[in-house]
């Protein structure tokens, strides 16, 4: 047995309506995925128009790429850093104080590739607060980053990050406890 692209179908999965999906797909090109610095306000604007729900403060970058904006939430004071690709097939959840830094991928789908027709395999996303995914990570699907976890540069996760854990690796491994030199900060975030 082989697989055989031919046979492929995105299953159980749809995207939205695809006036919306459409209309997306030219908002996100031309002011999300932009090198040109558009207001943070008017982005937010966008997300919440497109049923994104978003906290207050958020900081997102330019050259950004979110699939599907009703899919997501976002707490409150976070960054989104400079060419983020968050490729929400399925819903992502980000807490509040995350960091997401440059280049970084959530990655909501892979394929089944024990199956010939190549389904899509889907699971959510989940940062909970205080979480840093480091600049050219990836979180694979499924994945659940506890409180405060960090995931270190150009490291990959397909398993839950524990809260106060540092990861590093692909796949990303855990290190040691994240520990802050005020402890009295931890509870300010």
């Amino acid at each position: 047995m082989r697989t055989d692209l031919s046979k492929f179908t995105t299953g159980t999965y749809n995207a939205g309506p695809k006036w919306k999906v459409l209309v997306w797909y030219f908002v996100n090109y031309y002011i999300f995925n932009s090198a040109f610095p558009w207001p943070y306000k008017i982005k937010i604007a966008l997300l919440r128009s497109f049923g994104a729900k978003v906290g207050v403060g958020l900081i997102i970058k330019t050259k950004v790429r979110i699939k599907n904006p009703w899919r997501l939430t976002i707490g409150d004071h976070c960054w989104i850093g400079e060419s983020v690709w968050i490729d929400n097939l399925e819903d992502v959840t980000i807490g509040n104080n995350v960091c997401i830094s440059q280049g970084a991928l959530l990655l909501t789908g892979n394929h089944d590739y024990t199956l010939v027709d190549f389904p899509y395999r889907l699971g959510k996303i989940q940062l909970e607060d205080g979480v840093w995914i480091g600049a050219r990570s990836v979180v694979c699907p499924g994945v659940n980053c506890g409180c405060e976890a960090i995931l270190t540069v150009n490291s990959v996760t397909s398993k839950d990050l524990k809260a106060s854990g540092i990861y590093s690796g692909n796949p990303a491994v855990w290190v040691r406890d994240r520990k802050f030199a005020d402890e009295r900060s931890v509870g300010q975030n």
